[in-house]
């Protein structure tokens, strides 16, 4: 067995690891009292309430960066959960506007580029139990999003949602057009789905993924995502969309920037999104070249499942972990 293939098969059974710890309630406890893993946190998740989030967003906007927010929450059981995740994002959203941080710029395409918006996750919205409730939630979110001047998008999760976020992203999408989208390059239908939503006016964020799915559902080996990665982003570009390229990758980001070029789009005609603690010195140096940069920002108490998962999207975030652990300043 050649090196690569080694090294690609290393990185699946890591991943699989990684995505089995984030589902063990055990390993769950062990790591949120362990006094070292709330250092390491505060790196990636910019605090457990509106207060910490808001500062967070401050600096990032002073340092010419855009934000979209996640209040981290899910596997929502009850209706009485997902009423507090909307509550605590018409409060977050209500704080950006006092704050005059949701102010729109129009962007390439005729979108709307607010420096801060709002991500969400339906399942915390109630999907899991009440596709309705978590509809009509999301609804609520987008509608003050709307008289804010800013935008919500809505993140993807495991593929078993995947149409039923879609299906809701295509009604909210007839009287909030501006409501982004978010597909993931692993799963081997996204290829189709790039070419339903590069339309214009639409806001497509492409990520790899980072749920563990069965292998006839998404492409398994790092190869292959990337490459899919390149598939779907030609498209988008090549479309009349609105592409947000969440990537850390510099081999993905150099492909991004010589497809800006081949299709004639200018810097104002898509977006790089980053995470917030990862790379940060690359989120500057891109904005200083002048693209529009978004930093992905988490908040909230339940920041467990959202750091493992960012493990596993990309084993080599590893290390900005292990680094931040052995230096924590």
């Amino acid at each position: 067995m050649s090196g690569p293939v080694q090294a690609g098969y290393a990185a699946i059974m890591l991943r699989s690891v990684i995505l089995a710890a984030a589902r063990s309630q055990k390993v769950e406890r062990l790591v949120e009292t362990a006094p070292v893993s709330r250092d390491v946190v505060k790196r990636f998740v910019a605090g457990s309430g509106t207060g910490e989030a808001l500062d967070a967003t401050r600096q990032l906007a002073d340092a010419g960066l855009c934000i979209t927010l996640d209040n981290l929450g899910e596997d929502t059981l009850t209706a009485d959960q997902a009423n507090a995740t909307k509550q605590a994002y018409l409060e977050l959203l209500a704080a950006l506007g006092q704050a005059g941080l949701t102010a729109p710029k129009e962007g390439g395409g005729g979108v709307t580029v607010a420096t801060a918006e709002v991500s969400l996750k339906l399942s915390a919205l109630g999907q899991a139990f009440d596709e309705q409730l978590a509809e009509k939630n999301a609804r609520e979110i987008c509608e003050a999003a709307a008289a804010l001047g800013t935008t919500v998008t809505l993140d993807m999760e495991d593929h078993t949602t995947t149409d039923s976020t879609l299906d809701i992203l295509s009604r909210l999408r007839r009287d909030h057009p501006g409501t982004g989208a978010v597909l993931q390059a692993y799963l081997r239908r996204t290829e189709g789905d790039c070419r339903e939503l590069a339309t214009a006016g639409s806001r497509v964020r492409l990520c790899k993924g980072a749920y563990k799915e069965p292998e006839h559902v998404a492409y398994q080996a790092p190869l292959e995502v990337d490459k899919s990665y390149v598939r779907c982003m030609n498209i988008l570009m090549a479309g009349e969309g609105y592409p947000m390229l969440a990537t850390h990758d510099p081999r993905l980001i150099a492909i991004a920037q010589d497809r800006a070029r081949w299709f004639d789009r200018s810097p104002d005609e898509f977006e790089f999104q980053m995470l917030y603690g990862i790379r940060p010195e690359e989120q500057t140096r891109l904005a200083r070249a002048g693209h529009t940069v978004r930093v992905y920002v988490p908040y909230g108490t339940e920041w467990y499942g959202y750091l493992m998962r960012r493990l596993a999207e990309r084993p080599a975030n590893l290390a900005f972990f292990g680094r931040a652990l052995i230096s924590k300043k």
